[in-house]
């Protein structure tokens, strides 16, 4: 661990442990389960917490572990489902210990960045490393970031902790453990707080930005082919019969290679859009009419 003593002495007072119920009624408690733990960051001395959506998606009781040990209730507040972004806030007063977040994407690949996370409670851990890339990502449940941030830093403990940067300024917030050669971890980058802050305060997502025809499913890459992995009970995809193991060949007559064109291809269309498939199965081409879906909707 090389970042320096002082660096951390200011940094460890402002992380948080988040720890979250979710009935079981709701749709992501199938995948993510009930109970989920992660970290997060005191953003602003009035209590409000940067961290990662999938770990409050759903979450009826929230509740936050200080550095010094203090319980409190929090609440989610906003939530960003294309950057994977949440903000939770607890009450409290004006005088939380804060964070502070880069007024810019000033990093560069081969900087130097640390993690701090939570790991139960009010016990902290940290790493450090460096920015190994700042390229694309996309993920298996219909999510790409066209700037993420991957570090040799690996995540000590649970997700949605800050990145923080050589002068100690939240950088990105911690989303994957990814344990690849050279990139340990991955990080959706803070400008989608910093630069969507009052809107998110305001509204409790983004507004201004148009809604994504969702469809429900994980796909993963194949010999150059996109492959259903699964569905999402009740969503739009098992909707509309498609099912594990279809191959996705098309959307709308155009083809897709890559699971990130099958994405950028599903969202030029809005939430609620129809949208046609055509797809590989039991050896014959079939075209499948999908009424796609709201992800916002769907897991409010």
């Amino acid at each position: 661990m090389n970042a320096s003593v002082h660096l951390l002495e200011r940094t460890l007072p402002a992380t948080v442990h988040v720890q979250v119920t979710v009935p079981e009624s709701h749709p992501s408690a199938a995948v993510l389960g009930t109970e989920r733990s992660g970290s997060g960051a005191l953003v602003d001395h009035h209590g409000l917490i940067v961290t990662v959506n999938y770990i409050v998606l759903g979450g009826r009781d929230v509740r936050v572990t200080l550095f010094d040990g203090r319980e409190l209730a929090g609440e989610v507040i906003a939530q960003d489902f294309a950057s994977g972004i949440a903000l939770v806030q607890v009450p409290g007063g004006d005088d939380f210990p804060a964070v502070p977040v880069a007024s810019e994407d000033s990093v560069a690949v081969g900087d130097e960045v640390f993690i701090v996370a939570s790991v139960g409670d009010a016990a902290r851990r940290a790493s450090s490393g460096g920015i190994t890339s700042l390229e694309g990502f996309d993920a298996n449940w219909e999510y790409t970031l066209d700037r993420a941030i991957f570090s040799s830093a690996m995540n000590p403990g649970l997700g949605g902790g800050p990145l923080l940067d050589r002068h100690g300024q939240v950088t990105g917030v911690v989303s994957l453990n990814l344990n690849e050669i050279g990139r340990f971890a991955l990080a959706v980058p803070i400008a989608h707080y910093r630069d969507h802050r009052d809107e998110l305060l305001r509204f409790g997502r983004r507004t201004t930005r148009p809604s994504r025809a969702w469809l429900g499913l994980y796909c993963y890459m194949l010999r150059g082919h996109v492959v259903i992995a699964g569905i999402l009970p009740g969503g739009p995809a098992e909707a509309a019969g498609l099912a594990q193991g279809d191959i996705v060949l098309a959307v709308d007559d155009a083809r897709v290679q890559t699971r990130r064109e099958f994405y950028e291809r599903l969202w030029e269309h809005r939430a609620g859009a129809d949208v046609r498939l055509e797809v590989f199965r039991d050896e014959s081409i079939r075209t499948m009419q999908v009424a796609t879906g709201n992800a916002e909707e769907f897991f409010a």
